[in-house]
């Protein structure tokens, strides 16, 4: 602690939490060990991992402090829920969550709620406990409740059927009212802020943040001690691996095209030199082992290089990405469409000091932080615009990367911006920063 005051208490509401590996807990995850540092005892609410069909990565277990309390709920299991077509975490957990979180709020006296998860039905227990039990609550947005993503002109078609309706629906009936009451709001991208402004006069008197996401340096050296895994990419003499790990195929595509038709151009310049190149895609979807479908490797067949493109569609675990990040000869990143697109991947990226490669749209959020962090060779494209410099510029990378990148070639990166902004440590007491800020308004008050 940083003084003598008695630390407040934060229920944190994390339907994922390890030792499953889900991408909306590892900003708490990261955060637990500093949380005293400022003033807050965090207690984290989540679900059983028995309870889920999710990744597990037991090696996770090791980054969460054993001073933190951790109580586990249930939820209406899968076998039979699946039946009705609901997979959903938060709507399987939603009433087990309501009932322990309430236990909890009175029996540990807690003094504000923190929502930091994807699974936004969530969310409205924030709005009904400050109602019961007169808590305040803050929500951390990392993706988007409500959006237009889908009804834009260069968007990919949404995905059918009734779930996609019904979490269209959710969202337009239940983003507002949980919002409205709400004491703080934290958000990735300044552009979510912004559109909820826009959709809400209220939205504009509530504490806001943006706190981006960041990385531990605990978690590098966790990965550094771990053994090699299958999914890792083979040493080969003379092989440059370029590794991407995470998410990509449907939700990239325009940057894949651009990389993959930049390669094809390569190979016509410097055949030789070209297959030299290999580019490893790894953990491409959400799936199970076995059971992932491969979307790079048909965009690359497109552009003639499916030969050097390697996926692996399966996730793949936080740790074993580190480690296998660590030792790429260039990292790849890709940005998405969604011009508010804030990839956490960027962070632990950085901090393995390897070379990097970024294809990604003008004007996006993705564009300007990479230049805020200069830590990339920039390709930056617009849809349906020429191509020929995007393409010229990934030829020189690919030429300087054969060269292992003459003096120059690669930019200074900005160290201490990095360390100021993305570091786990410091993003805590930002969170904390805004968790201090939590009375409502009085025109709020219900």
């Amino acid at each position: 602690m940083t003084n003598d005051r008695p630390l407040r208490r934060v229920l944190i509401i994390s339907p994922a939490f390890p030792p499953i590996n889900a991408p909306d807990m590892q900003r708490i995850r990261m955060s637990l060990p500093y949380y005293r540092d400022h003033g807050w005892e965090p207690i984290v609410l989540t679900v059983n991992p028995a309870a889920q069909d999710s990744s597990r990565e037991e090696a996770l277990l090791a980054t969460v402090p054993g001073n933190v309390k951790i109580h586990r709920c249930s939820a209406f299991p899968l076998w039979c829920t699946r039946r009705f077509g609901l997979t959903n975490l938060g709507l399987r957990s939603w009433l087990f969550l309501f009932f322990a979180g309430r236990r909890i709020i009175l029996r540990e006296k807690i003094d504000l709620v923190f929502f930091s998860n994807t699974q936004f039905v969530t969310f409205p227990l924030g709005r009904i406990w400050r109602f019961l039990l007169g808590v305040p609550y803050v929500i951390d947005l990392q993706d988007p409740w409500r959006t237009d993503y889908y009804e834009r002109t260069d968007s990919r078609q949404p995905p059918g059927g009734w779930k996609y309706q019904f979490a269209r629906l959710q969202a337009w009936l239940l983003e507002g009212w949980s919002f409205r009451r709400m004491s703080g709001f934290m958000s990735v991208s300044q552009h979510y802020l912004d559109d909820l402004k826009k959709r809400y006069r209220w939205f504009a008197k509530i504490p806001a943040a943006v706190i981006r996401f960041g990385t531990s340096e605990t978690d590098l050296n966790a990965a550094r001690q771990l053994p090699p895994t299958p999914n890792h990419p083979p040493a080969e003499p003379g092989i440059l691996n370029f590794i991407y790990t995470g998410a990509a195929g449907p939700i990239m595509p325009h940057s894949l095209g651009v990389l993959f038709g930049g390669l094809k151009k390569f190979r016509e310049i410097d055949p030789t030199g070209a297959y030299r190149l290999r580019f490893a895609f790894l953990g491409t979807s959400y799936a199970a082992p076995g059971e992932g479908k491969a979307t790079v490797l048909p965009i690359a067949a497109e552009f003639e290089v499916a030969d050097q493109v390697i996926e692996v569609p399966h996730r793949l675990g936080h740790l074993e990405c580190l480690q296998i990040q660590a030792s790429a000869d260039v990292l790849l990143m890709l940005g998405s469409s969604d011009l508010a697109y804030s990839p956490s991947k960027l962070y632990p990226y950085y901090l393995s000091g390897r070379p990097m490669l970024a294809v990604v749209f003008k004007r996006s959020y993705l564009e300007a932080l990479l230049r805020d962090l200069t830590c990339s060779t920039l390709v930056s494209f617009e849809d349906g615009a020429p191509l020929d410099q995007a393409h010229d510029q990934l030829c020189a990378f690919f030429a300087n990367a054969l060269a292992d990148f003459p003096e120059g070639t690669l930019p200074v990166r900005n160290e201490a911006f990095f360390q100021a902004e993305y570091l786990a440590r410091t993003l805590t007491a930002r969170q904390c920063a805004l968790f201090n800020t939590t009375q409502p308004p009085p025109e709020l008050l219900p």
